[in-house]
């Protein structure tokens, strides 16, 4: 089962209602996963009274995968693709604004910034490896040392949302918006710092000679590009904001 709902520009899905409580879609999804080897997808869509989820059936027409649509070398196995919807039929699923309303959509991105981390594990490979072998000299050793504290963050991060997120999966605290940009910021600026130590100790040695290093900083660069950087930050940033204001002594903000 796919989930196709990225929705960057070009990407706009429509929706038509049919008799007997079918619907048709059309347009194109951009970055559809698995285009190639799901059964069956979940698709967000623009309807008449809003954003509406729908599911379909891959096995019958309306739906093709644009065979060039992903020339990049990097997440190459997840068979993502542009797929074009023409009148495809579909089913609906819950409510107008369900599939991001829900607790789930926020507690899913925790989940990709877990994948994130675990990318970033795997580009320090070739690093610890160097290390044990002892051919750093004493800046690649500073390299080694940020790279080991750099996931400390990550680590508190995810353990402490994972503790969180299974206390109240519901989310009656109202803190999943925040707890997921949050954590999601704060893993991909992990990323970020181990693709740079790692480079900057290595060069282009491993990147040009060892296939599986260069396929895991390319997948992780582009993976991590599923965080969007100060936008995000700015939503945490409004969030924590309204809470302030919330919480602020109208007295004493007029001193």
């Amino acid at each position: 089962m796919g989930v196709w709902a990225a929705e960057p520009p070009g990407s706009r899905v429509t929706a038509e209602r049919l008799d007997g409580g079918r619907w048709r879609l059309h347009g194109t999804r951009r970055w559809c996963w698995g285009a190639r080897i799901c059964t069956h997808a979940l698709v967000t869509a623009n309807a008449p009274d809003g954003p509406r989820l729908f599911a379909f059936d891959l096995g019958t027409p309306g739906h093709r995968a644009l065979p060039d649509s992903w020339p990049a070398i990097a997440m190459a196995a997840s068979e993502t693709l542009d797929v074009e919807l023409d009148a495809m039929v579909a089913e609906l699923v819950g409510h107008v604004g369900a599939y991001l309303d829900r607790p789930g959509s926020e507690h899913g991105g925790v989940g990709v910034a877990a994948c994130w981390y675990g990318g970033a594990r795997a580009v320090a490979g070739p690093l610890l490896d160097a290390a044990g072998r002892d051919r750093l000299d004493p800046h690649g050793l500073a390299h080694l040392g940020a790279v080991d504290l750099a996931p400390t963050v990550a680590d508190t991060l995810l353990a402490t949302a994972a503790a969180q997120i299974d206390a109240d999966p519901d989310d009656r605290s109202k803190g999943a918006r925040a707890r997921a940009l949050r954590v999601r910021a704060g893993v991909e600026r992990t990323c970020a710092e181990v693709l740079e130590h790692v480079g900057r100790a290595l060069g282009a040695g491993p990147l040009c000679h060892d296939a599986r290093h260069a396929r895991a900083v390319a997948d992780l660069t582009v993976y991590t590009r599923r965080h969007h950087a100060e936008r995000d930050l700015a939503r945490l940033g409004s969030l924590r904001a309204a809470e302030a204001a919330a919480t602020c002594d109208p007295a004493k903000a007029t001193r």
